[in-house]
């Protein structure tokens, strides 16, 4: 068991703010030698999830799961700041217990700190203790916790007297060791006490070694009792008694003669005794819930359960059934805490009054749900493992000859017959009785899955298709992952069960996560996951046809996508995944059409059915009549040849049929991919999405190390101008190093520009690696998510000065700085912004779903997020005009850009430059040269007067 001792504590500190803190605590426990230095990612990743502040002046930081590989040896180290220190949640802190946790051994240690939070003035005396010694004390002094459970109950024993009774109910004491022998020759040794009713008593106060409360009943017929003293005996309470530490007893003893009566109690089982002494009677609603935690109800889950109770409208009490007789309050964290809940425990839920089983119902399911924890079924079952959806006889396939809508994941048309690949069917032992044969299987398998990969990874299509599966390869070799594979092993499970369910709780895990894009990455662990399961199960995926096919799947994994022969794949259709999945920006790299989303109906669909797939709309046509096939293929025909032209002719200018000049550059989110670009035909970079640099590094890149990745891809483009975006983190891109408070809606949250600006020093080194990068280059820079003039001005200031400190010999001189359009209140105000900004560049994507709040990665709204909507188009048209006004250039960098039936009205609302991904480039530019300047701004007015986005697509359905 983990101890708390003087050298563990440091006293006096000081820290200007939480983080300093922070950082003290993970130096404190990197010199003690228990964490590497990369822990201290770990603690601020925690704090982004939530607050550790535990109560009564005391935080417990601690790292993520995911930190645990820097966690050289269980330990904790106590800091404590006299003067105290504001944590980000407003609460005030003097102590810090810093905690550097390989397992579960640190709750021992927070179970302890629970009886400190519910002592008064508890705060000022840590805060100005000066003795380790004394400190130590404080905190992790025993506390005798008084028991009442069902070890202690000694129920229809067949005793022929009281004395036989009183002696079986100390018995019981003694083998749950609360007590030892001399206890027991002392209540042998002693007269009962008759309380009234049939209910007597007896207790001894030596040999205790912990307070307890045992309770027995005579085994005897419902006619027949035996008395004593000429009283009945129907209960005989055996207490054990220690200082002040058994009264919690004596009240629960108190509360049973007062309310309940001897004789309905003399033939009752475990559980309605515990109820009776929980207090809860027939006025009492109560419900039963099981504890599914890894680690019990400790301090992160404790604090969420009693924030669900703290919302009901009554009050509700909490005990462990097989624990405890006592109920606390749901609603205050130290006694929820206390309670000790251990996985597969049952709480029992209580609450009176009116609206008790509505409060109970709901505090019944967060805590089933996991309480913001991963959590597992304690019982096995066959559906925690892989397994085959519902068979596809009792699905209806979707109707044939019907355009059916889904999620437009990768561009293009495909036109084939299917190939239906349904889940692989997994089926293996849960048990094995050996753990080391079964661990030697399990590292086997793991490295034969490495060495698949590596394969894979050696004849990747592509840098997206061999990054993405390397990044599988490093999940392989995650120790949390085998480390909790392992501990199932040892506890009995087979290699195949143990691997799943550790990849199965941490899949889920990202599946609850509030940021969607990491969320979806869910599917590349699962993905990892298959490919072991399938070499321990000796599994092998169907074999595809010769003939050219579109694959349908439940969900497709990327290592699924990098295999695929894409001389035979035309098409990828999949029940469930989104636009942002791995899989789909693999499909798009390797011009893939591909739809996503469109429900678990298509899996009833028949091998060989014919099929059409719009992968530019998100539409799919099952088995169309000969008509609509011919006319599908004779548009396939036409888009082959055009895409074959548009290559050829790459290199040209972009430009309308009558020359109205276009800028068509790139957008890239790696700087190694500009080469790429240029040979696409691309005029620039639009848009440099440089948080992915950031995301790539475990601490924020230096500017060296910027300067260096910059700098490629400005060499790339020779003479091109490059448009950067500044950091954009926050919302849907967090950083691990870069901690965000927990937001109800992160995305109206601290994100881009906002961000930013409370580290404006990370910012300045940007803009700084930036304008050296860029010497004697063109550069364009622009801040996201302006909202208004004055987060605009803010950077300028610090963007002037840099300018001003750099030597023009040092630094780029064809520099601007602009802002990107993002959210409707930076287009209502873009007139006050050109006036100072150099450009704008509109970000269609967040753009549209601020202005018709839909969230663009939502499963089923995610279609209606379009961004030819009548009222994002007057957004821009508003942008255009107030930037022409001031001479300055509109580029768009969204979604939308690449549009085929966009372009035109991009074009004719004013747009200066088309940012698209790299494989558009050719295909926008054929785009341009099929229509002159006066089409595209006749269909823009018309589009400004439709109603809907649907009235603006059947508009352009003819142009």
């Amino acid at each position: 068991m983990l101890t708390l001792g003087p050298n563990d504590i440091v006293l006096g500190c000081q820290a200007a703010d939480w983080e300093k803190a922070l950082d003290l605590a993970a130096q404190t426990l990197h010199e003690a030698g228990l964490v590497d230095a990369e822990y201290r990612h770990g603690l601020y990743q925690r704090e982004a999830q939530s607050s550790t502040y535990l109560g009564n002046a005391i935080a417990i930081p601690h790292g993520t799961p995911e930190s645990r590989q820097y966690v050289r040896r269980t330990g904790v180290r106590v800091i404590q700041f006299p003067q105290g220190v504001t944590w980000h949640d407003g609460q005030r802190v003097y102590v810090l217990v810093a905690i550097a946790a390989q397992n579960d051994e640190h709750l021992d240690i927070l179970r302890q700190l629970t009886h400190v939070l519910d002592q008064d003035g508890i705060a000022e005396q840590l805060a100005n203790t000066q003795s380790t010694e004394r400190m130590a004390q404080q905190l992790s002094k025993p506390v005798a916790t008084p028991r009442l459970d069902i070890n202690t109950l000694c129920l229809k024993f067949p005793a022929r007297d009281i004395h036989e009774l009183a002696v079986a109910a100390a018995a019981r004491l003694r083998q749950a060791e609360h007590v030892d022998p001399t206890f027991i020759n002392q209540i042998a040794a002693q007269s009962p006490i008759w309380l009234g009713q049939g209910f007597w008593l007896v207790s001894a106060d030596q040999g205790v070694k912990q307070p307890a409360l045992s309770i027995a009943t005579p085994h005897t017929d419902t006619d027949k009792t035996f008395s004593h003293q000429g009283h009945p005996v129907h209960l005989v309470f055996c207490l054990a008694a220690q200082g002040q530490a058994h009264r919690p007893l004596l009240e629960q003893l108190h509360t049973l003669l007062t309310q309940a009566n001897s004789e309905q109690l003399l033939n009752a089982d475990a559980q309605r005794l515990l109820a009776q002494l929980a207090g809860e009677d027939e006025h009492t609603h109560t419900t039963r819930v099981r504890v599914l935690n890894p680690h019990g109800l400790h301090a992160r889950p404790a604090k969420q359960l009693v924030q669900v109770a703290r919302a009901q409208a009554c009050a509700i009490n909490i005990r462990l059934e097989e624990g405890s007789a006592q109920s606390v309050s749901a609603a205050s964290l130290t006694k929820v805490i206390g309670l000790g809940a251990r996985r597969g425990q049952w709480l029992v839920l209580s609450a009176e009054g009116e609206g008790a089983e509505t409060a109970l119902a709901a505090v019944s399911e967060a805590i089933q749900s996991g309480l913001g924890e991963k959590v597992s079924p304690w019982h096995e079952r066959q559906d925690d493992h892989p397994q085959t959806l519902t068979p596809e006889h009792s699905l209806a396939a979707p109707a044939a000859d019907q355009i059916h809508q889904a999620i437009a994941a990768a561009p293009g048309m495909a036109i084939a017959p299917l190939f239906v690949v349904r889940p692989l069917q997994f089926d293996y032992p849960h048990n094995a009785s050996d753990p080391a044969q079964e661990r030697q299987r399990l590292k086997q398998a793991i490295q034969q899955g490495a060495t698949q990969l590596q394969t894979l990874i050696r004849d990747a299509q592509g840098d997206e298709v061999a990054d993405i599966l390397s990044m599988h390869e490093e999940m392989l070799d995650d120790p949390e992952l085998r480390q909790a594979a392992e501990e199932a092993i040892q506890e009995g499970r087979s290699a195949e069960a143990a691997w799943w369910e550790a990849i199965d709780t941490a899949a889920h895990a990202q599946e609850m996560l509030a940021d969607r894009l990491l969320a979806e990455r869910a599917a590349d662990l699962r993905d990892v996951g298959r490919r072991v399961l399938s070499v321990l199960c000796g599994i092998h995926p169907p074999t595809p046809p010769e003939h050219p096919y579109i694959l349908v799947m439940e969900d497709i994994g990327p290592s699924d996508v990098a295999r695929l022969d894409t001389a035979r794949v035309q098409g990828i259709l999949t029940a469930r995944g989104g636009a942002t999945a791995h899989s789909a920006i693999l499909a798009r790299a390797l011009g893939i059409a591909a739809v996503v989303g469109a429900g678990e109906t298509i899996m009833a669909l028949t091998d060989g059915d014919m099929m059409i797939l719009d992968g530019q709309r998100g539409q799919i046509i099952p088995n169309p009549d000969s008509a609509r096939l011919e006319t599908a293929r004779q548009q396939l025909a036409q888009q082959e040849q055009r895409a074959a032209e548009a290559w050829d002719h790459r290199f040209e200018q972009g430009q309308t049929r009558d020359g109205h000049r276009i800028e068509v550059a790139a957008n890239l989110g790696n700087t190694a991919h500009a080469a790429d670009a240029v040979t696409r035909g691309a005029e620039g970079v639009g848009l440099l999405r440089t948080e992915f640099l950031f995301m790539a590094h475990a601490s924020a890149p230096d500017r060296e190390t910027q300067i260096q990745e910059y700098r490629q891809a400005i060499e790339a483009l020779d003479g091109r101008p490059l448009v950067a975006r500044t950091l954009d983190v926050g919302g849907d891109k967090p950083l691990p190093y870069w901690p965000v408070p927990q937001e109800d809606n992160p995305f109206l949250g601290l994100r881009g520009i906002r961000l930013a600006l409370t580290q404006p020093e990370v910012l300045d080194t940007q803009l700084e690696a930036l304008l050296i990068a860029a010497k004697d280059r063109p550069l364009r820079i622009m801040l996201p998510m302006v909202k208004d003039i004055a987060e605009f001005r803010r950077v300028r200031e610090r963007f002037d000065q840099l300018l001003a400190a750099l030597p023009e010999t040092e630094r780029a001189t064809d520099v601007q700085l602009g802002v990107m359009i993002e959210v409707p209140s930076s287009a209502l105000l873009a007139p006050t912004l050109a006036a100072e900004v150099d450009f704008f560049s509109i970000g269609t994507n967040d753009l549209t779903q601020y202005t018709l709040a839909i969230d663009r990665g939502h499963p089923e709204l995610s279609a209606q997020a379009d961004g030819l909507h009548p009222a994002v188009l007057r957004l821009i048209q508003m942008t255009v005009e107030a930037a022409h006004a001031q001479d300055k250039w509109v580029g768009v960098c969204g979604e939308l850009a690449s549009d085929s039936g966009a372009v035109p009205i991009l074009v004719g609302l004013g747009v200066d430059e088309l940012s698209v991904s790299a494989r558009q480039i050719p295909l926008v530019k054929a785009r341009l040269r099929e229509f002159d300047l006066m089409t595209g701004q006749q269909l823009a007015q018309q589009a400004l007067t439709q109603a809907t986005s649907a009235d603006v697509r059947d508009l352009l359905e003819n142009v």
